[in-house]
């Protein structure tokens, strides 16, 4: 079979996804433009890790920013709430506009092409979303649930093309409503008509398990999603809040069935941009998370290694972009090679979280 190894999909695949979009967007010059001139911030910002790797100093070309912990939904089996990174009302402490722009710059000077917005609900954060527009060299995804595409935001992301919304979606109507709630399916598919009509990049994020696999792989689901003009589909394997809902996590057998059909779209439709993450660690050279090939910074400004493993011993506030990626929990996590244990799931972090909680009490 073939499979894409997902360590040189991210380093070395940002061309690869300007070229797919590029593509997907012939037809629209002003976006194409947009990612004409920002092949050009690629090559200068892969240049810059290039003379890091040289210095064996390893910049990672992408970063996770969850900019809230505030949300308007509840989605069942939300790791973020089950985990209490994420509830209904602003927490005390969040990194302001300020300090994220300040983030935003060093990630630039570093070399990092991409930032993904998460939360929480990002769009809760507007005043974060307008400083990271003004980054040109830096692409930012910004995930959200899709309830609160006022034509403010519309024009936001009109204006500023760096800016690519990424709507959650879980399937159809029946498992898409679900999980996210009634109404949402269909509040989906008018902001999708709306993103396509002003001709604006945007993709969609999935969250793959058991139940939902097989739909969200299917040719009537993908065939929506080109006819509502996606660009980009992120497939996510769920990953369980607890022990109760690890029977939802897809197993290796299935991820191997999902891989096959991602190969196949991959051939099948040319001009769309497909990723799947994390993907089979067991044959893209392991996880990689804690600096390998991302890292995650909370509301709070806390390096973690990803989203699904919230430790942190090393804040932004306190320490450079740089410093931070030598924090002594993930230099702990890639000299014990613990991101390439095997492992049952598709979150090798998650099933090793005893070992990283034991790492957190640690002197170094």
């Amino acid at each position: 079979m073939q499979e894409i190894n997902l360590g040189e999909y991210l380093y070395g695949g940002i061309e690869r996804i300007i070229k797919g979009a590029m593509k997907a967007t012939l037809k629209n010059p002003k976006e194409s433009v947009f990612l004409g001139k920002y092949t050009l911030s690629a090559k200068k910002a892969a240049k810059i890790r290039k003379e890091y790797d040289e210095s064996n100093i390893h910049i990672p070309a992408f970063l996770i920013a969850s900019i809230t912990t505030q949300c308007n939904l509840h989605c069942a089996g939300c790791y973020a709430r089950a985990n209490q990174c994420c509830s209904d009302v602003v927490s005390l402490g969040q990194l302001t506009n300020e300090e994220w722009n300040t983030v935003f710059s060093q990630a630039e000077d570093l070399g990092v092409s991409f930032i993904l917005l998460a939360g929480g609900e990002p769009f809760l954060r507007r005043d974060v979303v307008e400083e990271a527009a003004k980054h040109k060299d830096i692409i930012f995804p910004v995930f959200t649930n899709g309830t609160m595409f006022e034509e403010k935001y519309m024009k936001l992301f009109d204006e500023n093309r760096n800016l690519v919304p990424i709507l959650s979606i879980e399937g159809q109507k029946e498992a898409t409503d679900m999980r996210r709630g009634i109404g949402m399916y269909e509040t989906l598919q008018e902001n999708m008509t709306n993103l396509q009509r002003k001709g604006i990049l945007y993709g969609v994020s999935v969250t793959v398990t058991k139940s939902n696999l097989e739909e969200v792989m299917s040719e009537v689901f993908t065939d929506m999603l080109v006819d509502k003009g996606v660009k980009v589909v992120i497939y996510v394997e769920f990953v369980p809040v607890d022990e109760k809902t690890k029977g939802l996590a897809i197993n290796d057998k299935e991820r191997t069935l999902m891989e096959q059909r991602l190969v196949k779209l991959r051939v099948e439709q040319p001009h769309l941009v497909f990723v799947s993450f994390p993907g089979d660690e067991k044959t893209s050279g392991g996880c990689l998370a804690a600096g390998r090939g991302f890292f995650h910074i909370n509301a709070m400004g806390g390096a973690e290694p990803c989203p699904f493993s919230p430790y942190s011993d090393t804040n932004v506030r306190d320490n450079t972009l740089l410093e931070t990626l030598q924090s002594p929990l993930f230099q702990k996590l890639r000299a014990d090679n613990i991101l390439m244990k095997e492992h049952v799931g598709g979150c090798v972090l998650f099933e090793q979280r005893e070992i990283v909680e034991g790492f957190m009490n640690t002197k170094y």
